[in-house]
């Protein structure tokens, strides 16, 4: 007789769909599947429970006999014939009841190898035969803490870590197996499940050995002290050479007869309750889960495919390349000119160095900052007033009349201040195109990512190209500095504005000089001591020399600034929409460029992704299909 069947005609659709995606290894693709997850100390009685349920002999001995994750896949057949067969690193080896124990182990070997260490690679073992209930259920080894010999020494450690592995996930069901004879509480699998499920609500717990310990286990499993949600079902083991037949026979005698496990609920006693509650919590879960599934399945799927559209179009002729490389080149141009030009960074909205504009804004007002800071060489124009003035009238007066300014006096003051300046203008270019250089790679980089092959040319275009438009704003600075030292000139109508006021206090400052007075009040230089320059000549032409460069030097401050400002926009501008277009392509096809050529061969990193995502795509269309054809059948079975 079966030991179940109510559900097997229902719930047998169920299970071929989530074992086909478990065949598809869906797992990988981090898409959970329902699981039952049997778990249990060392000697617990686990084998005996599985093979009470699936009619066959598993490998026995001293240690661990599971080393490796045992998918057992329980189909009930037809057929008085029963076929088994094993599935592991892509082989299928059949095998039969006599020979499953000694199949189990040589895979095992195979795949663990043929110590006692363990591996977290599965091994499925499909049997069908007549009776068995529809179950997949998947037995991880034993949990032991004392290494025997041969046994690596972090041996806990290494089950610990594949047991919670499986039982971690809302989709798991735990069947937890507790031998009669121990304390629940002490019993390490209850204290992993307690680990991940708290409150029990996915953990059915078996109680093996009900016929050696039957002493308080009436208490024990009505008492509940470890939170088992799905409940218990006790059991009794086969023992020596019983069939599976006699075995439940003698199990059902057990449980009538004992005077203390009679008193049992005969609703949490025997293999087939087990299998009937193992079979009604999978297709529970199943149908729970399904849905889920589907959505992640359809997801991924879709995320995939985006992906794999993102990746860059495998070319097959340099037209193609040169096509594509257009449209790249075009794609950068216009980023440059949104981010450099425009002011507008919604490709880079999180990132405050590629806000050019802004960037570059700040640079120019610190620029003008640093040349203002140098408005007056001295550290204090209020200290020795007029000295430097009057000095340099002294070295330039020639045989002439009287108080007549000799313009070599004040081109040799503004040509001192010029210098005192001129640094300030180099560094400026220097860090203005250093920071260009960087956005500008960056943001060719960034689009030439799918074609590797063209990124060492590119950075070397760009960097050439940098290179020349910094030299290109060396020279200017240069023939500005020059053309500054050269000359005094302005049609700037605030110069005489300006030079006017400040010629307006000559007389009061005259007068207190000559009178031998001490402080004077002045716009732009505060209250000045002039005791220093009482009995000195030339205190008049001095005053007058120094209130035209105050004022002419607040023209020639600003005139650095907007001839800079000016000079950078219209250079940037030539870059992003001429320059950068011409040094690039001549770069790729000019006489030592092959990068075209070089465009057809498919990177690696891009090859491999590619055939990842293809294959990910193919398994998931494949999994799509397999749940596709059984949610109605769901529907209309589980409602």
């Amino acid at each position: 007789m079966p030991i179940v069947s109510s559900y097997n005609d229902r719930i047998r659709p169920l299970l071929d769909a989530v074992d086909s995606l478990r065949h598809l290894k869906i797992m990988q693709e981090g898409i959970q599947l329902p699981t039952i997850v049997v778990v249990g100390d060392q000697s617990s009685g686990k084998s005996s429970v599985l093979e009470s349920l699936a009619g066959i002999s598993l490998p026995r001995g001293q240690g661990i006999c599971t080393r490796v994750p045992l998918i057992m896949r329980l189909q009930n057949h037809l057929s008085p014939q029963p076929e088994m067969f094993l599935e592991y690193k892509g082989k299928i080896v059949p095998t039969d009841e006599r020979h499953i124990a000694h199949a189990i182990v040589v895979a095992t070997e195979e795949i663990a190898g043929k110590g006692k260490e363990i591996s977290n690679s599965p091994l499925t073992l499909i049997v069908k035969k007549k009776g068995v209930p529809d179950l997949t259920m998947v037995d991880l080894p034993g949990i032991t803490r004392v290494p025997v010999h041969g046994q690596p020494a972090d041996i806990y450690e290494q089950i610990s870590k594949i047991i919670m592995e499986f039982i971690t996930p809302e989709e798991s069901i735990i069947l937890n197996v507790l031998s009669a004879s121990v304390d629940f509480s002490t019993c390490e699998s209850i204290r992993m499940s307690q680990q991940v499920d708290k409150t029990g609500q996915r953990t059915l717990a078996v109680v093996t050995k009900a016929d050696k310990s039957p002493e308080g286990l009436l208490e024990k499993v009505t008492a509940d002290d470890v939170n088992i949600g799905l409940g218990y079902v006790c059991v009794r083991n086969r023992i020596g050479d019983e069939t599976y037949e006699e075995a439940r026979e003698e199990e059902a005698k057990l449980f009538e007869t004992n005077p203390q496990l009679s008193k049992i609920n005969k609703s949490m006693v025997g293999i087939p309750v087990l299998a009937e509650k193992l079979v009604k919590i999978q297709a529970t879960i199943i149908v729970k889960c399904l849905p889920e599934i589907v959505r992640k399945i359809n997801d991924k799927l879709s995320a995939n495919i985006e992906d794999l559209n993102k990746l860059p179009k495998h070319l097959n002729s340099v037209a193609e390349a040169m096509t594509t490389f257009m449209h790249i080149l075009g794609s950068a141009k216009e980023s440059l000119r949104k981010i450099i030009l425009q002011g507008e960074f919604d490709e880079y909205p999180d990132s405050a160095e590629m806000h050019c504009t802004a960037r570059l804004a700040e640079m120019l007002n610190q620029y003008s900052t640093d040349l203002q800071s140098k408005k007056y060489v001295d550290n204090d124009p209020k200290k020795n007033f007029l000295l430097d003035e009057m000095k340099v009238l002294e070295e330039t007066k020639s045989i002439g009349l009287p108080h007549f300014l000799p313009r070599a006096a004040f081109l040799t003051l503004l040509q001192q201040k010029v210098m005192d300046v001129s640094m300030i203008p180099f560094e400026f270019v220097d860090k203005i195109w250093s920071y260009l250089g960087d956005v500008v790679v960056s943001v060719l980089l960034r689009h030439c990512d799918n074609y590797p092959q063209l990124l060492s040319c590119t950075r070397r275009a760009a960097k050439n190209l940098i290179d020349k438009k910094h030299q290109q704003s060396i020279e200017c600075v240069k023939d500005m500095v020059e053309m500054e030292k050269l000359t005094d000139y302005t049609c700037n109508p605030e110069y005489m504005a300006s030079c006017n006021k400040l010629m307006s206090r000559q007389d009061e400052f005259i007068k207190i000089v000559n009178g031998l007075g001490w402080n004077i009040q002045i716009d732009g230089f505060g209250l000045i001591n002039v005791s220093h320059l009482h009995g000195k000549g030339s205190v008049v032409d001095a005053f007058d020399v120094k209130m035209r460069m105050t004022a002419y030097w607040d023209i020639v401050l600003r005139r650095m600034v907007d001839s800079m400002a000016l000079h950078l926009t219209f250079s940037i501008q030539n870059l992003v929409k001429k320059e950068m277009q011409t040094e690039i392509i001549d770069e790729l096809i000019g006489p030592q460029g092959n990068s075209l050529e070089r465009m057809l061969e498919e990177s690696p990193s891009v090859a491999e992704k590619r055939t990842k995502l293809e294959k990910s795509i193919k398994l998931l269309k494949e999994s799509k299909n397999v749940v596709a054809n059984i949610m109605d059948r769901v529907v209309d079975n589980f409602d």
